[in-house]
Order: C-alpha cells, then sequence, then structure tokens
C-alpha cells in the first residue's frame, strides 16, 4: 500500500464514521427509519447490539450480575481491540475526526499550532481509567455513560435534531477540542478512560508497527507525524499506547515502517 494512503484512508473512515452519526437521527426523525440507533457507546444495528466495553464494564460493576445480552454486545469490540489495538481511537471515534478536522483547517488556512505546551507521564492514561472504574463504584453509577466525549458527540447530535438545543455538556467536547489546540490529542493520550481499556484489552494485539531498522536514519520524521508523541524510530509503534494509525508510515521518507503480524516468537 502506498504511504501517503493510510492518512486518507483513516480520515475516509473517521468521516463516514462521522456521517453515520449524523445520519442516524436524520434517519429517525424525519424518515422514521429506526434499523439504526444510538451511537458509538452503544448502538443497535437490527437485532445486532453492539456496547463500548468501558460501558458495558461499568454496567457490570454497578449492577454486579452479569446481563447476558450486553456481554455479547460487548464481544465485538473487545475481540477487535484483542486483535488490533485501539483502532477505534484512531479510525472511528468522532473526537478523532473532530480533532483532525482541525488540524486541516488550520494548515488550510496556514496557521501554525503550538505543539505539547502541556504533558503529562503516560501513566496517567491509567490512573484515569482507575480512577474512573473506581469513582463508578464508590458512586453506583456509570460515569463514562454520561460524561464520555466520545459519546456526547452522538449525543449531542441527536439531542439538536430532535429537541434542537444542546446540553451544557457539549463544553467537555469543546474542552477537549481546545486541549487538543494546545496539545496534540491532549485528552486521548491522558484522559480517555475508553482509550486506556482498549489499549489494555490490545496489550497482545496481532497488528503491530514495525521499524524494520535496515536504511532507518533516525531523521524523526515519524516522531513528529505521530498524534500521540511516541517514537516508532526507537520501536514505540509496537508498545501498548500506539493506536495503529499508520500517519508514521506515510512520514517515512526511507519506507522503513510497516505494520506486521505480530511474530509467532513475541506471542507468550
Amino acid at each position: 500500500m502506498k504511504r501517503w494512503r493510510w492518512d486518507s484512508l483513516r480520515y475516509t473512515s473517521l468521516g463516514c464514521s462521522f456521517l453515520l452519526l449524523l445520519g442516524i437521527p436524520l434517519a429517525n426523525y424525519f424518515a422514521g427509519w429506526n434499523f439504526i440507533q444510538g451511537w458509538y457507546q452503544s448502538i443497535g444495528i437490527g437485532d445486532l447490539w453492539i456496547v463500548s466495553p468501558l460501558e458495558g464494564l461499568e454496567s457490570l460493576l454497578v449492577t454486579r450480575s452479569p446481563y447476558g445480552p450486553l456481554v455479547i454486545g460487548m464481544l465485538l469490540p473487545v475481540l477487535i481491540a484483542a486483535i488490533m489495538g485501539r483502532v477505534f481511537c484512531s479510525w472511528v471515534c468522532p473526537i478523532s475526526f473532530l480533532s483532525e478536522s482541525c488540524d486541516r483547517l488550520l494548515k488550510l488556512l496556514r496557521i501554525r499550532k503550538q505543539r505539547d505546551l502541556i504533558t503529562l507521564p503516560r501513566k496517567a492514561l491509567w490512573l484515569c481509567l482507575g480512577g474512573e472504574l473506581l469513582m463508578t463504584l464508590i458512586l453506583g453509577a456509570p460515569l463514562f455513560v454520561f460524561l464520555s466525549p466520545p459519546g456526547l458527540v452522538g449525543r449531542e447530535l441527536m439531542t439538536l435534531f430532535f429537541f434542537r438545543t444542546l446540553h451544557l455538556e457539549a463544553l467537555i467536547i469543546i474542552s477537549v477540542i481546545a486541549l487538543h489546540l494546545i496539545s496534540r490529542r491532549f485528552f486521548c493520550r491522558y484522559l480517555c478512560p475508553l482509550g486506556g481499556l482498549l489499549a489494555a484489552i490490545g496489550s497482545h494485539r496481532q497488528l503491530l508497527l514495525q521499524n524494520r531498522d535496515e536504511h532507518c536514519t533516525s531523521c524523526g520524521h515519524c516522531d513528529k507525524k505521530c498524534p500521540l508523541a511516541l517514537q516508532p524510530s526507537q520501536g514505540e509503534g509496537a508498545s501498548i499506547h500506539c493506536w495503529n494509525c499508520g500517519s508514521c508510515i506515510d512520514s517515512c521518507p526511507h519506507q522503513q515502517l510497516r505494520f506486521i503480524k505480530k511474530p509467532s516468537s513475541l506471542r507468550q
């Protein structure tokens, strides 16, 4: 696959996923077509129910009892994350679409964006995931269901079409995008509990990003391109934090980066 196509393919995927979020309330409201309902936290396609792993886990923690349809609804996203890692975040999530759209608009306007004015330790992602699950247990309420920025995008679009208004929670979405303009993917890198859970599920994923090293000059183009501030030149494309977006592959002038299936010698 040509190097330049990964960013293009991913943005197309993000755009189509966002159009689906727009199309669901439009179809429900104007055409009364209810074959697809909900948004990416919990979406129903006919009789198929797909549930965000974190929403499902929260529900199980709150109810303290397994619910068969809920567990089944979690299986597909869990399987995808186990094989391909955190690809929902880079290829589907509406927050990623809005963030990349902002970047493209700034580039079109020739406005230079400041990079990483605020940084946190990477372990902040795990602290947010653990803290969010702990608060769910303490409060007995699924916090992520109500305050998740990816979920809020779908919910606010639904509210806008059906009630011609937006909730105060829309400010959370605006804040996430504002943080991205200060430090690239700040929320995704440090604060998203869903991203943390998907990364943990994909810690032994089969799809990895490999630096072949044969002609790597350590030019750093791939490191600068990575939206999560990883260093693919140093092998961090195979780390738990990588979300397999492919941006670094596009940026490598020597074509040293590629996606590979995890070697059998590393599957222990």
